[in-house]
């Protein structure tokens, strides 16, 4: 089972859940976001990156990228669903 800790004051701060596998999930209780990492240090970073990237920062994704990487451009529901999902 998971435990938490939380350092927050009237709706803000970060909020640690120790998971059972050793990792380490940090949550913004202002946004609700959360990231995890092997430490305290890792989730918070990869958190403040999540912050970041969901109030508009980073670079967007361009067809260039999405080619370099394997991927398709699709929008939700443009592909069939299977056969279980009809």
């Amino acid at each position: 089972m998971a435990s938490a800790t939380r350092d927050a004051h009237d709706g803000e701060g970060v909020e640690f859940i120790h998971e059972d596998d050793g990792s380490i999930t940090a949550k913004d209780i202002e946004t609700g976001l959360a990231s995890f990492g092997d430490t305290k240090a890792e989730a918070l970073r990869m958190l403040a990156e999540a912050i970041e990237l969901h109030e508009g920062g980073g670079e967007p994704v361009t067809e260039e990228d999405l080619e370099e990487w394997g991927l398709e451009d699709s929008e939700p529901g443009d592909e069939e669903l299977p056969d279980f999902m009809e």
